[in-house]
């Protein structure tokens, strides 16, 4: 089913573009909420003409989203993050926490237009921030741990305590047989 798309939808294309989608996806989802019309015939014909009126718009604002980029050129973030024994993060660092990260540096970024695959482990990942269907920017994220856990410290103490253990057991037993005795 082809529909023109009113509004950007991550994934899926952009304001006024043309795309064919699932026909339950259409009718069911996108239609009834006002996303998207079919794509009839006369429908293109305004899209044409509207696209034709409004170029130096599309223009302006495609210049300003490029000054948006631009103050993310260069931009590297580091989030730390709690991970267990295993390695593995408690929960995951998505787009919404490279959003607050980036306000932290004083760039305002909606989470909508970012798209991140789910980091659930420590390591270097990408995040893409969509400012207008030519102009994106991709962010280096690299996560690291915030604590760092020690199962070898406990390991090496465990067998330190076990003689002293021992220890009290035999004076114990030996106590036992003297009154025994009397």
């Amino acid at each position: 089913m082809e529909i023109i798309l009113k509004e950007d939808i991550i994934g899926l294309g952009y304001k006024n573009d043309i795309v064919n989608v699932k026909s339950g996806y259409g009718r069911n989802y996108l239609i009834p909420t006002g996303k998207a019309v079919i794509a009839s015939p006369s429908a293109k014909k305004v899209l044409a003409e509207n696209l034709k009126q409004q170029a130096h718009k599309l223009a302006a604002q495609k210049a300003a989203a490029e000054e948006k980029a631009a103050k993310l050129e260069g931009v590297a973030l580091t989030i730390p993050a709690k991970v267990s024994a295993t390695g593995q993060l408690y929960g995951s660092v998505n787009a919404a926490t490279v959003a607050a990260e980036l306000a932290k540096q004083g760039i305002e970024v909606d989470r909508k237009i970012i798209t991140m695959r789910d980091a659930k482990t420590v390591g270097e990942f990408e995040a893409t921030v969509h400012y207008h269907k030519e102009v994106e920017v991709k962010i280096p994220v690299t996560v690291v741990a915030e604590n760092v856990p020690e199962p070898a410290a406990a390991v090496e103490e465990a067998p330190v305590e076990a003689p002293a253990v021992e220890e009290e057991i035999e004076d114990f037993e030996e106590e036992e047989e003297t009154p025994a005795e009397a």
